[in-house]
Parts: C-alpha cells; sequence; structure tokens
C-alpha cells in the first residue's frame, strides 16, 4: 500500500514545474506598463454473526470512514500549498489559493500517507506466526476431550482437503457456483441496485469538490475541508445508525430491505431540494453578460470582442482575469482595454480600462485588480443552505448501508458466502467505480464556457462553467441513477415479501402447512435472525 502510495505521487517529480497563464507585465515588474498590446509581436504565449452482527457491521463499515475524514482535512492543508513548494521560489508566485489556475500541492498528501503506511506496517511484522489456541473450558473434561477431538480431527480434514484440491477442480466449481449464485434473484436484483446507486454516488462524489467550487465561487482548499469536517462524519454516523437500528429493533430480512429502500427514497428526495439552492454564473465579459451589461451565455469566442478593445491586440485563449470596478470580471486585462497597469504580482491594479469605463457614470476610465470577482451577495447563504441538505442527504442515505449489507449476507447459502462478497465488490467497482467518474466528467464538461489551452496546443482545462447547466446536469444525472437504483430495490422488496411466511399466520396453520413445531414458531417470530424462514425453488431454507 505505501510502495503503491508514493508511485501516485511520482508524476510530480518527473513532469517539470507548473507553470499558470499569467501577462508577463504584472509578473515582477513595478513599472507603469500597458497591457494593451499595440504590437503583434508583443503577443504573450499561453500554458457476523447473527443480531450482533448487525451493530459490528456498522461498527466495522463506521470505522472505515475515518480515513476519508483525515484524508480530505489533509488535502484540504495541502491545497493551500504552491503545487511546487520546496521547488521554486514562492515569493514569485503571482496568484494566490483563491485563484482559479491555482494547483495545490496534491503529490504532498501521498508521501504522508506512505509514510504513515510504512509506520503501520511495523507493528504486524512482531505478530506471532500462530495466535494462542483458546483454552478449554476446565468444568467439562469430556466435552474438553471431545472438542480437542474434533480440532484434530478437522485439522486432519483440512490437511487431507488442501493436499488434493487442485486449481483445475476450483475452475470446475467456478461456473456453477456463478450460475447457482446468480440463479438467486434477491442476490441478483439487489447488485443490480447497488451498481446503479454506487454510479450514482460515486460521480456525485467525485465532482463534488469541482460543484462546490464552480457553483459557490469556494476555493479548494474550503472545499476538502467542508466535506472531510461535515459530509464525511455524517456518512460514518449514518452507518452506524444503520446498524444500531438493526440491532435494536431486531429487524429480519424483510425489514432490511424496507429500511435500506427508504433510506434510498428519501435520501435522493432531499437531493431534489439542491436545485434550488444554486447561484447565477458570475458576470463574466464576452462570455455570461455583453461589455454592455447584458445579460447572456454564449460559447460564440468572437463575443470577446468589443469596440471598446479594438484598439489591442488580444489573444482570446488567454486566461488572466481581472475585476474591474464595474463587478464585471474580465478574460484578461487586454480584453478589459486596460492601458496601464502600476504594482507587481497579486497587488497589480489597472488603469484606464477602456472597457470597464463603458459601464461607469463618470467619464473617466476605471481600474481592475487581479482575480475573479465574487459571486452575487445571496451566494454565500446558499451555500449555507446546501451545506445542510447535503450533510442531512449524506446521512439519510448512508442509514441504508448496514441494512443493504446484512441483506447481502442473509440471502445467500453458506458456502457461497465469501464468493458472492467477492464477485460484489468485484461488480462494484468495475462496473460503477471506473465508469461513473468518466462519464460524469464528459457530461459536467458539455457546461464549459471557457476552455484553457495547452503550451504544446490543444484544449486544456476548463476555466469557467455554466452554474445553471452544471447545476442540471450534476445534480440531474445522480437523480436519474438514483431513481434506477430504487426501482431494483423495490423488485427486491417484492421477492422478499413473496417467499417470506407472514408473521401473523396462526400457529396451528403453521405447524399443518410447514410442519413447524410451537418452539419453531416461536423462534420464527423472535429470533435474532434477519429474516427465519424463506421459501426458494429447491428448499425451505434457513438464513
Amino acid at each position: 500500500m505505501s510502495a503503491g502510495t508514493f508511485l501516485i505521487a511520482m508524476p510530480q517529480f518527473f513532469m517539470g514545474r507548473y507553470r499558470y497563464e499569467r501577462f508577463p507585465s504584472i509578473i515582477n515588474s513595478t513599472d507603469s506598463l500597458s497591457p494593451c498590446l499595440q504590437e503583434k509581436n508583443q503577443i504573450p504565449h499561453s500554458t457476523l454473526e447473527k443480531s450482533q452482527s448487525k451493530i459490528n457491521a456498522g461498527c466495522v463499515q463506521t470505522l472505515a470512514i475515518i480515513g476519508p475524514i483525515f484524508g480530505f482535512l489533509l488535502g484540504s492543508l495541502c491545497a493551500k500549498l504552491y503545487v511546487d513548494i520546496g521547488f521554486v521560489d514562492l515569493d514569485s508566485v503571482t496568484i494566490t489559493h483563491k485563484d482559479v489556475q491555482w494547483v495545490g500541492a496534491w503529490w504532498l498528501g501521498y508521501l504522508i500517507a506512505g509514510v504513515i503506511s510504512v509506520l503501520a506496517s511495523i507493528p504486524f511484522w512482531f505478530l506471532p506466526k500462530h495466535l494462542p489456541k483458546p483454552e478449554g473450558r476446565k468444568d467439562s473434561s469430556s466435552s474438553s476431550e471431545q472438542s480437542k477431538f474434533i480440532t484434530e480431527d478437522n485439522k486432519e480434514r483440512q490437511k487431507s482437503y488442501q493436499q488434493h484440491v487442485k486449481f483445475a477442480e476450483l475452475a470446475k466449481d467456478f461456473l456453477p457456483s456463478l450460475k447457482n449464485l446468480f440463479g438467486n434473484p434477491v442476490y441478483f436484483l439487489y447488485l443490480c441496485a447497488s451498481i446503479i446507486q454506487f454510479n450514482s454516488l460515486i460521480g456525485m462524489v467525485t465532482y463534488k469538490p469541482k460543484y462546490i467550487e464552480q457553483q459557490y465561487g469556494q476555493t479548494s482548499s474550503k472545499t476538502n475541508f467542508v466535506i472531510g469536517l461535515i459530509n464525511i462524519p455524517a456518512v460514518a454516523f449514518g452507518i452506524f445508525s444503520g446498524g444500531l437500528i438493526m440491532k435494536k429493533f431486531r429487524i429480519n430480512v424483510l425489514g432490511a430491505a424496507k429500511l435500506s429502500l427508504g433510506s434510498s427514497f428519501f435520501g435522493y428526495l432531499l437531493l431534489l431540494s439542491l436545485f434550488a439552492m444554486g447561484c447565477e454564473n458570475s458576470d463574466v465579459a464576452g462570455l455570461t453578460v455583453s461589455y454592455h451589461g447584458t445579460k447572456q451565455i454564449t460559447h460564440y469566442e468572437q463575443a470577446l470582442f468589443s469596440e471598446c478593445n479594438s484598439g489591442c491586440v488580444c489573444s482570446k485563449n488567454d486566461w488572466d482575469p481581472i475585476c474591474g470596478e464595474n463587478g464585471i470580471t474580465y478574460i484578461s486585462a487586454c480584453l478589459a482595454g486596460c492601458q496601464a497597469s502600476n504594482g507587481s504580482g497579486k497587488n497589480t491594479v489597472f488603469y484606464n480600462c477602456s472597457c470597464v469605463g463603458i459601464l461607469e457614470s463618470s467619464s473617466r476610465s476605471s481600474s481592475a485588480v487581479v482575480g475573479l470577482c465574487q459571486k452575487e451577495n445571496e451566494c454565500p447563504k446558499m451555500f449555507l443552505y446546501f451545506l445542510v441538505i447535503s450533510v442531512i442527504t449524506s446521512y439519510t442515505l448512508s442509514v441504508g448501508g448496514t441494512p443493504g449489507y446484512i441483506l447481502l449476507l442473509r440471502c445467500i447459502k453458506p458456502h457461497l458466502k465469501s464468493f458472492a462478497l467477492g464477485i460484489y465488490t468485484l461488480a462494484v467497482r468495475v462496473l460503477a467505480g471506473i465508469p461513473a467518474p468518466v462519464y460524469f466528467g464528459v457530461a459536467i464538461d458539455t457546461t464549459c464556457l471557457k476552455w484553457g489551452s495547452k503550451r504544446c496546443g490543444g484544449r486544456g482545462a476548463c476555466r469557467l462553467y455554466d452554474s445553471r447547466a452544471l447545476r442540471y446536469v450534476y445534480l440531474g444525472l445522480t437523480l436519474v441513477l438514483g431513481t434506477g437504483s430504487i426501482f431494483f430495490s423495490i423488485a427486491v422488496l417484492w421477492v422478499l415479501r413473496k417467499r417470506s411466511i407472514p408473521q401473523d399466520e396462526p400457529i396451528s396453520a403453521s405447524r399443518r402447512g410447514t410442519g413447524l413445531t410451537k418452539k419453531r414458531k416461536d423462534d420464527f417470530v423472535n429470533s435474532d435472525h434477519l429474516i427465519q424462514t424463506t421459501y426458494w425453488p429447491e428448499k425451505e431454507t434457513r438464513l
């Protein structure tokens, strides 16, 4: 694990230093220069066990969430550090972590995690080769002798079995076991529901930081901090609550299916409210507003040019935003028609900007400063609402995690459980973990208004998204997949209802119809098992 973590960080040491797009005149100069280029040669270049298993499963899955909590918090810290920290003079960096072009020290977190993994592995080398055998009960010598005989007998059988079993025989049993597994309708339907739901959740979680940054104008550092400190603990608490509910109310398999379905249904219902909690687009001249202040959305690159900057020789590929006194963002000082600048780096101020002056009441041309303008005043409030609903939604969806896991275990024959869990994990990771980020990313890219450019040519990263379109695509795709998962969950519940015995059936009728004794009938009603008797096509099976 440690070696793999170090490997992930290696590109940082081979790819060269990061170069962001920045107009040359504002890097290290304190002289008054003209951003509005007049000559073409001045144009710059761009860059389990029964009842207790319910609470145990909840605890184990909850503990697994602690890692991502610290991971997001560490990511938040690293995002504030410049990507090439330790390799370049930080005083020469002219952008801040609030700038859209900022790239944090993404690799540093992997190095820290790799070192921690090495340290965590050291105690394992001191574990004994074999765990100590549990002592037998002293008050029953016969029982102890019998236990010893059984233990020795089991060892002999296991040794004999290991000597005779070969890979070919295991492969021979693979297809029949797989057929038996997929012949179980509860398992198959739950697997389909899980794959679709994980597509929804993985896609949503993968692009949640980008969504928060673009929709609410938050920094990468703050986004990671919020997710790690608020959302992930809500998920952990939800998973633990699901196990606690299962334990306290002794919920059977049918109840587990209902709880899992209800959790998904109400979770995605809450997600609907997020459509109303978005921010409007930032006012960017030539993209979301015209140079005269009229609201518009355009992908037409020629809209970046206007009469106010016609005297300048500007590149449409540059992304070096400045904020005018009129509250409108301009893609570059050149496209804003600025004639002079003063200061250096982050403190640069541009003067006599003809495009900024169009909307000014006075006749004088106005000034601008480096960076994007802030979003409208209502956006911080919307962000707060988003956080509240997001936390509640994360908790609600997570409550169904443990019931779903228990349902998965209880619907499978004992000798197929390990195989079933392996197939389930493989299917979810291959059919959800791999494709979801890809097609979510492709869908999100359709909402891009301004693409950056690579130094070697070609399209770079997206610099500005259409906020409304991004909200509809991101949340809409999540909800469509979630709805599909709910339909399969309903099918699981329908199959379980069809195959389970109604608990309000009279005991006498149960005796006559199924041969259950009163003791077994009481066990049927009160047992810790999630479901006590289920009728499969081939025979009656105790789960």
